[in-house]
């Protein structure tokens, strides 16, 4: 009997294994395709901004205990968060090009989605208005 590659389950890591992966390390070849999906697929700009915010919010609520008036703790606040989260936003494709470049995979595939799309709404545009006379 021929097995379905489409019915076979893409393997996920282990806890400790997404604990490393979420600190930097590389996973083995047999994550390949987990790891395309954690970057490239629906919710990766949330998770990514997500595990980069985590480890600030600790010092953000240092910055909060410090002794003086609310306005100037909320300003110190403000004056490190906006500028992480418009910094961190802004390098989101670097970091995700070069995760899948540490796995040894093709920085290519984080336009892959886009690009598909763009070809759909291309084919449609040729389809609609410049159909052969």
């Amino acid at each position: 009997m021929t097995e379905n590659p489409a019915a076979t389950p893409t393997p996920t890591p282990t806890a400790r294994q997404r604990l490393g992966y979420v600190l930097g390390r590389t996973l083995p070849a047999e994550f390949h395709d987990w790891v395309v999906a954690d970057t490239t697929g629906p919710g990766a700009t949330r998770r990514y901004a997500t595990r980069c915010l985590i480890p600030l919010i600790p010092i953000l609520a240092g910055l909060l205990l410090i002794p003086g008036p609310w306005i100037i703790r909320t300003g110190m606040v403000l004056l490190l968060f906006l500028p992480f989260v418009y910094f961190l936003l802004a390098l989101k494709n670097i970091y995700l090009r070069h995760r899948l470049v540490s796995h040894g995979l093709d920085p290519r595939l984080l336009n892959a989605t886009k690009q598909r799309r763009l070809d759909q709404e291309q084919a449609s545009y040729e389809s609609r208005y410049r159909s052969a006379p």
